[in-house]
């Protein structure tokens, strides 16, 4: 134990501890993903208040601590305490919010909302609260921050292998892979919450023949794309840049990412600059931001890199990146046609990974990000790219999945729509790509002994058919 992997900047402490429980008897369920000892911020709108407010909350088993409500009570009783700090809960406060907490405040808040919700509160406090906390079925979510800017990257070797593979079998990655985190600025405006449609993009896809034209039509190779994400807390200034060392103390927490790619789309028109359309139209977010703090139990070592592969450059290097830059979180995906949900079948899990197996960490990537000058915002969202292990099982889109080529042995290159096994659900139906009224369900949680276990709750979203063209 005494030899885990830990980051500087968030050790492990007393908020950790297993033995604490709350009075919210739903977060004492060795199931939940949501225990005292987890504490995700979100933003919701209370029973009665759908498409009007928007609460900044902390989830706590199954229900919502509304922190705009009880923002005195938690203010007044932290080691600062007072007025001016409990104005930041304020809906219109949360870009400071979010960079107050990726600080001292935030352990500060952290300690005091489990005090409030642990068992050993007073009950007149208690009874004040429990008016303020709201069952989460009856809520309404939003994404957990105001996403000002999107960046999609793609640290998974074992992706970008397989991937490659399929286009280039002879050249799967291409030369700057190893030494920089790829990635492509995305869509912020198209972010959304768990639980909302997505609709069948439409958009130009490849001649069917050589020299012919293009055709414009529904995507026929929709998919998913397992991905986890972070918030920024702390931004820099446009010209300055964030040192490896300090990345970590710019990030707020993780969230579970899918996005959603036109895989056909995206074959006819990632050439020259890489992704566009096949990716715009959207991504979608869990709802809850569960803290760096939350998550210290769980790091792991960077990823280990083969003899041959070239050192990052000095300013992507750090000791306490190497040895704890990394974090221990299963990741699972969940596939439910419409048949299956109206014959009341449970969803079907089709593959199984873990996040520590990223060739990039999230601080090189925070931190490659800002060489250039570029200014990061509190609110900013940077997911890793797809999620993929060295198995089948663990391939986290089902370009990789339905391919019936071995990833790592020289597979033979792909045909789009063609060479391929597919996936069967229990109702006998099978899958290539999604079909509409598919509803793809991401999963996330930690587990480590000693502690308890925690997780993120749901990214989910259900493919609705196209706009007529």
């Amino acid at each position: 134990m005494a030899d885990h992997p830990t980051s500087p900047h968030y050790p492990i402490d007393e908020t950790h501890d297993p033995s604490l429980e709350s009075w919210v008897e739903s977060a004492n369920d060795p199931g939940t993903d949501f225990p005292i000892q987890n504490l995700p911020l979100c933003r919701f709108a209370p029973p009665g208040e759908w498409g009007l407010s928007d609460h900044l909350g902390v989830r706590i088993g199954d229900h919502v601590l509304d922190l705009s409500d009880v923002a005195y009570t938690v203010a007044i009783h932290s080691d600062s305490g007072g007025p001016a700090e409990a104005e930041i809960y304020e809906g219109e406060n949360e870009s400071q919010l979010l960079e107050e907490w990726s600080g001292p405040l935030g352990r500060r808040i952290r300690k005091r909302v489990q005090e409030l919700l642990g068992t050993s509160i007073d009950a007149e406090t208690r009874k004040k609260l429990e008016s303020h906390l709201h069952d989460a079925s009856e809520c309404e979510f939003a994404p957990p921050a105001t996403i000002h800017d999107y960046t999609d990257f793609y640290a998974s070797l074992y992706h970008a292998t397989s991937v490659g593979s399929m286009f280039r079998p002879d050249n799967p990655l291409l030369p700057n892979y190893k030494h920089i985190p790829i990635g492509y600025h995305g869509r912020a405006s198209s972010v959304v919450a768990s639980g909302t449609d997505i609709r069948r993009p439409v958009g130009q896809q490849a001649p069917a023949e050589d020299g012919g034209a293009p055709s414009f039509g529904p995507c026929k190779l929709f998919d998913y794309e397992l991905e986890m994400g972070f918030v920024v807390g702390r931004g820099n200034e446009l010209g300055e840049t964030i040192d490896i060392a300090d990345a970590e103390k710019h990030m707020l927490g993780l969230c579970l990412v899918n996005d959603w790619s036109a895989r056909d789309l995206q074959k006819w028109e990632y050439q020259p600059l890489g992704p566009f359309l096949a990716k715009s139209f959207a991504t979608t977010v869990s709802p809850y931001i569960v803290t760096m703090e939350a998550l210290a139990p769980f790091r792991t070592a960077a990823f280990t890199r083969d003899a041959g592969d070239p050192s990052p450059l000095p300013y992507l290097t750090s000791e306490a990146n190497s040895s704890a830059g990394g974090f221990d979180i299963t990741l699972e995906v969940y596939l439910a046609s419409e048949q299956m949900r109206t014959k009341g079948m449970d969803p079907l899990k089709i593959s199984s990974g873990n996040f520590r197996d990223m060739y990039w960490t999230l601080a090189q990537m925070l931190t490659h990000h800002s060489s250039n000058g570029c200014n990061m915002q509190p609110g900013d969202l940077l997911a890793s790219g797809t999620v993929s292990g060295k198995d089948k099982s663990s391939r986290g889109c089902l370009l990789e999945l339905t391919w019936n080529g071995d990833a790592f042995a020289s597979p033979p290159k792909l045909v789009p729509g063609t060479d391929r096994t597919p996936i069967t659900l229990p109702t006998g139906e099978e899958r290539k790509f999604l079909a509409d009224g598919d509803e793809v369900i991401i999963k996330g949680f930690c587990e480590r002994e000693g502690f308890r276990r925690i997780g993120f709750g749901e990214c989910r979203g259900i493919v609705t058919p196209a706009r007529t063209v």
